[in-house]
This record gives C-alpha cells, sequence and structure tokens, in this order.
C-alpha cells in the first residue's frame, strides 16, 4: 500500500463527513429493522395524542411504573408516570443522584397536522351528507384531497359519559374523504397558486349519500348520518359541541422501499421521537440523573393551551419533585440538561433548492442534533449554547451512537419550530435532537429505520 501523503493524512486528521450508517456499521440494519416493528404498532394504535398517552401507559404499566403520587417518598430505580388531562404524558426513573444536580428531560409532541371537525360540522348539500373541517397545524392542503381517512375522537355526552369514536381503522369500516377536480373540468382550478389548489373551507368530508326514508323529513341525507351515529354511538347532534374529532389517514404503518429500509405512516411528526423516548426511558434501571420523560400536546399550533409545553404542567411536576426531595426547584433546574426531541426536516434530492446540503440531514446517518430551529434569523429559536452541544455529543459519542448535525432548511427558505424554547424558559439547557424525516407533515412520511433505532440509541445514552 501507498504510504499516505501529508495533505491525505493532515486530510483525514482535519475534515470530518458523516458516514452512512449500513455502509460503516452494516450489523446495525437487522437490529434497527426489529426495533422498528414495535414502532410501527404504536403508530397504528396511537393516530390522535389521546390514542398515544393510552398506548404509553400501557407500555409503562407493562414495565412497572406506578401512578406518581406526590405524597408518596421514592428510591433510585422506582418509576412512575403522571396523566395530563388524558391528552400528555410524564414518565420518571429516579436516580441515583440528588434532585439538585439536575433530571434528564427528553420532551417529544405526540400531535400532527390533521382535519378536526367543527364545532357544528353536519350538513346536508345536494343530497350529499357532508362535515366541515379546520385543519389543525401546518398542512399542505392539497394532500388531503382523495385520500381515505378515518374519524378518531371522544364525545363528551350529557350525562357525562365519554364516547369513544373511531370508524375507518378496520377493514370492515369505512373511510371517508375530501372530493377533487377532475383534470377535465380544473381548468380555472389550476391557476390557483399550489398553496389554494384545495382550499381551507373545500376541505369537506363526504358522510354520506342515501336519505332517511322519509318524503316528509327535512335534510333526510343529514339525518340518515345522525341515525347512523346515533345508532352506533348514541350521541346527537348537539353532542358535537361536547366533542374532539380528528380526520387522519386511514392507512398503516408500511415498509418503503425494495430493500424496506425506510417506514411510511401518517403522524411521524412526532412519533417516532415519542416511541424512542418511551422505549429509552423505560430501558433505564437506575440512572445516575433522574429522568423526565414528556409526551406532549398542542405543539403543531404553538404549544399553548394547558396540555402543551408552554403551559406550566412539566413545571408544577418537577415542584412536586422538588417538595419530595426538600429542595428548591430552581436548584434542580439551572443544573437540568434537556433534549426537546423533534424531528427535521430531511434532504430531498428532489427539491434541493429549499436546502443548504452542508447543514442538512440526511437518511440513514442517524439522529440528526438541530443547534437553532426558528425561521430567518433564528427567530423563536431556542440556540443551544457551545457548551450544550458538546455535552449531547460526548454521550452519543460513548455510546457509539450515529448522529449528525443539520437546520431546517435553507436560510430565508423557511423555519419552524419546537418545544425547546419553552423548556429553555424554566432556566434548563436544552437542544433539540431527533430524526430526519422526508414529507414532513404530509399524510405520508418517511423515516430511515437506521435512523430511528440510532434516535432510541442516542436517548438510552442520555439517560444511562
Amino acid at each position: 500500500m501507498a504510504k499516505k501523503t501529508k495533505a491525505q493524512e493532515l486530510r483525514e486528521e482535519l475534515t470530518w463527513s458523516f458516514p452512512h450508517i449500513a455502509k460503516d456499521a452494516p450489523e446495525q440494519v437487522e437490529k434497527a429493522f426489529g426495533y422498528c416493528e414495535g414502532y410501527k404498532a404504536f403508530l397504528d394504535g396511537g393516530k390522535t395524542e389521546r390514542e398515544c398517552v393510552k398506548a404509553g401507559i400501557k407500555m409503562l404499566k407493562k414495565a412497572g411504573y406506578k401512578p406518581f403520587d406526590r405524597k408518596a417518598s421514592y428510591e433510585p430505580g422506582d418509576k412512575v408516570y403522571y396523566v395530563n388531562r388524558g391528552k400528555a404524558l410524564i414518565a420518571t426513573t429516579f436516580g441515583r443522584k440528588p434532585l439538585t444536580e439536575g433530571v434528564r428531560i427528553n420532551g417529544a409532541h405526540i400531535d400532527s397536522p390533521r382535519l378536526d371537525l367543527k364545532p357544528n360540522p353536519l350538513y346536508e348539500k345536494e343530497e350529499i351528507a357532508y362535515f366541515k373541517t379546520h385543519y389543525y397545524g401546518g398542512i399542505r392542503k392539497y394532500q388531503w384531497g382523495t385520500i381515505p381517512l378515518a374519524i378518531h375522537g371522544v364525545v363528551v355526552k350529557k350525562n357525562g359519559e365519554t364516547v369513544e369514536v373511531c370508524i375507518g381503522e378496520k377493514e370492515s369500516d369505512p373511510v371517508f374523504c375530501v372530493t377533487d377536480l377532475l383534470p377535465h373540468l380544473s381548468a380555472k382550478q389550476n391557476e390557483r397558486p399550489l398553496k389554494d389548489g384545495l382550499k381551507g373551507e373545500e376541505l369537506n368530508i363526504v358522510v354520506g349519500s342515501l336519505p332517511f326514508q322519509d318524503e316528509e323529513i327535512k335534510e333526510p341525507f343529514k339525518l340518515l348520518a345522525l341515525s347512523l351515529l346515533n345508532e352506533r354511538y348514541g350521541i346527537t347532534e348537539k353532542d358535537f359541541f361536547r366533542a374532539e374529532l380528528e380526520l387522519v389517514p386511514a392507512v398503516k404503518a408500511r415498509d418503503v422501499g425494495l430493500d424496506a429500509s425506510m417506514i411510511g405512516a401518517y403522524g411521524q411528526d412526532d412519533r417516532v421521537c415519542a416511541y424512542t423516548a418511551l422505549t429509552a426511558e423505560i430501558d433505564a434501571k437506575k440512572p445516575a440523573h433522574t429522568t423526565i420523560t414528556i409526551l406532549t400536546d398542542k405543539e403543531e399550533t404553538g404549544s399553548d393551551g394547558n396540555t402543551g409545553l408552554n403551559s406550566d404542567y412539566v413545571l408544577h411536576y418537577i415542584e412536586d419533585l422538588a417538595d419530595q426531595a426538600g429542595v428548591k426547584v430552581r436548584d434542580i433546574l439551572r443544573n437540568s440538561l434537556c433534549l426537546s426531541s423533534d424531528v427535521n426536516a430531511a434532504y430531498d434530492p428532489t427539491f434541493p433548492d429549499v436546502y443548504e446540503s452542508r447543514n442538512s440531514s440526511y437518511v440513514n446517518k442517524g439522529c440528526v442534533l438541530t443547534k437553532y430551529t426558528g425561521a430567518r434569523g433564528k427567530s423563536g429559536s431556542n440556540d443551544a449554547s457551545a457548551e450544550v452541544m458538546a455535552k449531547v455529543i460526548s454521550m452519543m459519542e460513548q455510546e457509539g451512537v450515529y448522529w449528525q448535525a443539520g437546520e431546517l432548511g435553507a436560510v430565508d427558505a423557511g423555519g419552524g419550530g419546537t418545544i425547546a424554547k419553552f423548556v429553555a424558559h424554566m432556566n434548563v439547557d436544552t437542544v433539540d435532537l431527533g430524526v430526519p424525516i422526508l414529507s414532513m407533515h404530509s399524510p405520508f412520511e418517511l423515516a430511515s429505520k437506521l435512523d430511528v433505532y440510532n434516535t432510541y440509541k442516542a436517548f438510552r445514552a442520555f439517560y444511562k
């Protein structure tokens, strides 16, 4: 073998590029494929924030977690969970070190873009029954037309009974959809900007096309739809005002590609980080630092509301931990470290113009560490310090985690936010870490199994 030149030696010593995991560690492929089977089941069973919380509780109980009791005392290794209004979940494994040395916080969100039913949704027009919707979060509206949709949610009846609704997930269930124009008649529609290909008030859900059999009745198509809902769930039209009903894609998580190397599914932003965080939490036995794993709501609409991170429910939980230990909460917070576990936009070679290739994340190169998010001049961003970046990178490299760094697109191309700034607001060192995603916020997002697996490994290292 020829002797390396000085330039070649310097290049190896001084430069760096993130390796492709399958090339660098092919032995991880089988492990990643096995791990992601549980993840796909989690996606199929948790298409709303409420369903994710229920699935999370089931996983935690199976692992020996008990409901958190603020009046109890706990020992290292004890495992507890806390539920906030059925829409957010916190899990904790008590650590060996005192709380004053800080806790390890890992926060992911379990809400995803979707179509919500309006409070008064049901109507008929030209002998077809429809639901009116209001989209939730950042969607590209045209993507939600002509795809099969399922209804999920809850209705609280007048007597106080809560009814769970799910139509469209079983093979025997009907599904729902938003219609669109045929190309033969869409000349005028084709002149619209892409963002208005389907407008918000055009995202109307086809509910039915048969009438209630009574020639004297007004709005018979609406009445038949109501009667079918009443027969199945015992609800009336007035009950819609006491309901949370969501339209989500009626598709299962599927392997993508001839090599089955990727997962295609709805809601991977950010349930991919929720699942990896939760499994890493469960695997923590007697960690050095007490863990606080958060599956939170409302991120897609700004984290507002009392189940979102812009409320104080996490702070109150940490205050309860502080009271139990007889310490000041500020002493815990200022020494804590948080991973804001959220996805980033994977580089898409079909649309290179909106990325800056040297500072983008790529599929199959591991979890992505995002120093800052925000828009344009980092507006609305946490922007992690050099010290925080060094600490998290060191944790991952000690455990052989494949990681990369990336921004959310090119400067001035757009941007986005996460829960990081709300945790940082409590004087907690925080940085974003998650999975690169293709087609983010679409009804069918793509993630690499190797990236999912290494995100799990990163969270496990964070809790070690």
